[in-house]
């Protein structure tokens, strides 16, 4: 099997719930939220499930506390403590299962919004017909005050060759731990979006993709070749025989 980065968005938040555009903001999860994300971790995690903690080898997240969060409970059982983390759980609550490193990092932090930080589709289209402007599209126009598409393109490219170098080449040309490979991304909506978009080389503006709250997408490649980058529609649980 290639090996595969899995793309999750954090848990509900209060502004995920209504359509507020959440970049800077740091929002904790709602009770809801925290109840979705654990059922994820037990249904998808696991030596038999989609995610398999063992071959997992690096894991990128979000410096936003709600990606954080929902890193712990998804429990895939790092053996060094969580960055943010003073101490490590004792190993009778979550037990050692990856030996995968956790990399907080703002090369996967949310589009910055700008000036439409907190508002919601609809209030920034009225703004916008109100100001007699055109109508908006992110992944066309960006955020005035924040960011362009460009610049996200130029921070997801660079994570992205930094996965194949550091993980998925050496695992595909056997030069890594035989069955590890797969990496993990826990961060927002909008920049996952544009991930999956930049790792099979589409411009941004083709995006007809949705990450619900809380989803988990799958990234790998075709015909075990790096060079043909692949979205994988659906996933399967893991039978090792």
């Amino acid at each position: 099997m290639a090996p595969r980065c899995f793309i999750i968005r954090h848990g509900e938040t209060e502004w995920s719930l209504n359509g507020r555009h959440t970049g800077t903001t740091d929002l904790a999860l709602t009770p809801n939220g925290e109840k979705r994300i654990e059922a994820t971790g037990k249904a998808l995690v696991g030596d038999d499930r989609l995610i398999v903690p063992r071959k997992v080898v690096h894991v990128y997240v979000s410096p936003r506390s709600r990606a954080q969060r929902t890193l712990e409970l998804l429990e895939i059982g790092c053996r060094e403590r969580l960055p943010w983390n003073e101490t490590r759980k004792p190993e009778e609550e979550e037990p050692i299962r990856t030996e995968a490193k956790v990399q907080v990092t703002e090369a996967v932090r949310e589009w910055d919004y700008g000036d439409y930080e907190g508002l919601t589709s609809r209030q920034i289209r009225e703004m916008r017909e109100a100001r007699g402007e055109a109508l908006w599209d992110i992944w066309r126009d960006g955020c005035p005050g924040g960011e362009s598409p460009e610049d996200v393109i130029q921070r997801l490219d660079a994570v992205i060759a930094d996965i194949r170098k550091k993980y998925h080449a050496p695992c595909m040309n056997g030069d890594g731990d035989e069955g590890k490979g797969d990496v993990l991304i826990v961060a927002h909506g909008h920049i996952l979006r544009a991930f999956a978009m930049r790792w099979t080389g589409k411009p941004l503006t083709e995006t007809a993709l949705i990450l619900e709250a809380g989803g988990v997408g799958t990234l790998s490649y075709e015909h075990h070749n790096i060079d043909e980058p692949a979205i994988i529609l659906g996933g399967g649980f893991v039978v090792d025989s």
